[in-house]
C-alpha cells in the first residue's frame, strides 16, 4: 500500500497549467493529496478509469449535512459548500439517493428534451443579436460580448428572470465560483440571492407564467412537490450550472479553433462536423476543471492507494479527458475524433441535467460565430491569456479577439 504524500497546494500555478499539473499527478499515483485554496484538504484523481470510478461509487456520497461534519473535523477551513449559505446548497447536487432521487425525478418533469429543442430558433436569435451589436468592431473580448451574455440570457429567459436583472445575477455567479473571494463576501453575496430567488420564488407561485422555475413550483410527482427550500437551492443550482458551464464551453472551445487553426479550417470547410467538434472540445479543454466535491462513506482503493472512509475526494475531469490510456493523443484537437465517453458532464447519478441544453448553445454559438465573421483570429499572445481562480469551473478572464 503506498504512503500518502505530502499535500499538493492548489494555488494559481496549478489554474494557470492545470493539464501539465494532473498530467504529472496521474503518472505519479492514482490519488493524491492536496490542499484547495481555501484550506480543504482532499484526494485528488486524475486518470480516467478512476475518475469514471469514483464518479459512479455508491461508497461515495455528496450528501451536504455529512460534508460539513467533515469538514467540522477541518477546523481550519473555510467550509466551500456553505460559503453561499446553506439555503442554496441543499439542492439535489449535494444529495444522495433516495433524496437525489426524488429531487431529480421532479426536475426532469420540467427539464425534458421536448424542452430543450423547441428552445433553438430562441437561441439562435440571441445569438444574432450579440453578434450584431459586436459587428462594425475591429477587435472585442469575447467572453464579455459572447461567451457570456448568450447563455445568461437563455437561463435567465429560461427561468423566468427579469432582463434587468439579469447582469446582477451574472456577478454574484462568478463571485461564487471564485476561490479569490473572501468569506464574508461569499456569505454577504449568498444572503442576496436568498432574498432574490425567494422573491422570483413567490412571484411565480401567485402568478404562474410560461417558465421552467414556474413548472418546477407546480410540478409533482403522485402528490409530491418541491418544498420553499428545495425550490430555493433548485433555482439557485440551475441559474448557476445553467449558465457557467456554457460560458466556459463557448470560450474554451473558440479558443481552441483559434489555436488549432488547421481544425478550424476544416470545420468551415464542413459545418456538418458541428456536433462532434463540440463533443471533441469538451474533452480537450472542458468547462468543469474538477467536480463537485465527494467524501468516502468507507474506504475505497484506487490502485495501490487506499482512501480512508471520511475523506474529501475531488475529480479532475480536465486530467481524466486528457488521459492517453482513454484517448490516445489526447493532447491534440481532432475534431473528427470519436469523443464519446468523455466526462465533461460527469457520470453516474449525478450526470448534468442540463448537457443536452449546454450542447445545442455551444452549437448555435460556435456555429453562428464562425459563419459571421470568417477571419475571425486571437487578439492576444495565448500564453498572457489568464484562466479564472477556481477548483470549479475551468474558463477564461478574457478572450480578445480580431473580427
Amino acid at each position: 500500500m503506498r504512503v500518502a504524500q505530502v499535500p499538493l497546494k492548489l494555488g494559481d500555478e496549478f489554474f494557470q497549467d492545470t493539464h501539465a499539473a494532473v498530467e504529472l499527478l496521474r503518472a505519479e499515483a492514482p490519488a493524491r493529496p492536496v490542499v484547495t485554496p481555501r484550506g480543504m484538504r482532499a484526494w485528488l484523481v486524475t486518470s480516467y478509469e478512476d475518475a469514471r470510478s469514483v464518479l459512479a461509487d455508491p461508497r461515495v456520497n455528496k450528501d451536504s449535512a455529512k460534508a460539513q461534519q467533515l469538514f467540522a473535523r477541518q477546523a481550519h477551513v473555510t467550509p466551500d459548500p456553505d460559503a453561499a449559505g446553506p439555503s442554496l446548497v441543499n439542492h439535489m447536487l449535494n444529495a444522495d439517493p433516495p433524496d437525489h432521487t426524488r429531487l431529480r425525478k421532479l426536475v426532469n418533469k420540467a427539464f425534458t428534451s421536448r424542452t430543450v429543442a423547441r428552445l433553438r430558433p430562441r437561441i439562435e436569435a440571441i445569438a444574432d443579436e450579440l453578434l450584431d451589436a459586436m459587428d462594425g468592431h475591429a477587435e472585442v473580448d469575447l467572453m464579455a460580448s459572447f461567451a457570456s451574455p448568450l447563455p445568461i440570457t437563455v437561463i435567465c429567459e429560461l427561468l423566468g428572470v427579469p432582463k434587468g436583472e439579469r447582469e446582477q445575477f451574472a456577478r454574484w455567479s462568478n463571485a461564487i465560483l471564485s476561490s479569490s473571494v473572501t468569506t464574508e463576501e461569499m456569505q454577504e453575496i449568498g444572503m442576496l440571492m436568498v432574498g432574490y430567488l425567494t422573491s422570483l420564488i413567490d412571484s411565480k407561485r401567485e402568478l404562474s407564467s410560461e417558465d421552467m422555475l414556474s413548472d418546477l413550483v407546480h410540478a409533482s410527482e403522485n402528490g409530491d412537490q418541491l418544498s420553499q427550500g428545495e425550490l430555493l437551492s433548485m433555482a439557485f443550482l440551475l441559474l448557476v450550472a445553467g449558465h457557467e458551464t456554457t460560458v466556459n464551453l463557448i470560450g474554451n472551445g473558440v479558443l481552441s479553433l483559434l489555436k488549432h487553426p488547421k481544425q478550424l479550417a476544416k470545420l468551415r470547410k464542413d459545418p456538418a462536423l458541428l456536433p462532434n467538434a463540440v463533443e471533441e472540445l469538451l474533452r480537450y479543454e472542458g468547462p468543469v476543471n474538477i467536480a463537485t466535491l465527494r467524501f468516502t462513506s468507507e474506504p475505497i482503493q484506487l490502485g495501490d492507494v487506499e482512501i480512508p472512509e471520511g475523506e474529501f475526494l475531488m475529480v479532475s475531469l480536465l486530467g481524466a479527458n486528457r488521459d492517453e490510456e482513454r484517448f490516445p493523443g489526447a493532447d491534440r484537437l481532432n475534431i473528427s475524433r470519436k469523443a464519446t465517453g468523455h466526462l465533461a458532464f460527469g457520470h453516474g447519478i449525478h450526470y448534468c441535467v442540463g448537457a443536452p441544453l449546454a450542447r445545442l448553445e455551444a452549437e448555435v454559438a460556435i456555429g453562428r460565430l464562425l459563419a459571421r465573421f470568417g477571419d475571425l483570429s486571437l487578439a492576444a499572445d495565448p500564453e498572457t491569456l489568464r484562466w479564472r481562480q477556481s477548483t470549479l469551473v475551468h474558463g477564461l478572464d478574457k478572450l480578445p479577439v480580431r473580427l
